[in-house]
């Protein structure tokens, strides 16, 4: 609910231009999408591979229209405090992205490291 894009998705030469193939042929390799909820709307669900580029892109995003609508129809009650959510009406979202060379070793980060402590984005002030 708060996390509508998944973690990430495959890369092309372009950023997106992977996408106009069609998401169940790149992201997920012909296979079915899941219709689970909180599944379903992830982006890359296929087994990666050498030499695939893909961005890992977690984000958080607080939108108080569809907050309204989910206290208005009781929408997972049992999991969500709507008074406790109000206080990030106003925040917006956050999204940390790194994009990554698939390896038959594992995987290369393409550019620099993010900070992502506290500490380490504090120094950044400095």
């Amino acid at each position: 609910m708060f996390f509508p894009c998944g973690v990430g998705h495959m890369m092309g030469l372009d950023v997106h231009d992977m996408e106009d193939l069609g998401e169940i042929h790149v992201g997920y390799g012909g296979e079915a999408k899941s219709t689970q909820f909180g599944l379903k709307s992830l982006r890359l669900g296929r087994e990666l591979e050498s030499g695939f580029v893909i961005t890992i892109e977690p984000g958080i995003y607080f939108v108080p229209q569809l907050m309204d609508l989910w206290r208005s129809q009781n929408h997972c009650a049992d999991f969500l405090d709507f008074d406790a959510l109000d206080q990030w009406r106003d925040f917006g979202g956050i999204r940390n992205e790194e994009d990554f060379l698939i390896t038959a070793e594992g995987a290369r980060r393409l550019g620099k490291a993010k900070p992502l402590t506290t500490d380490e984005i504090e120094a950044l002030r400095a």
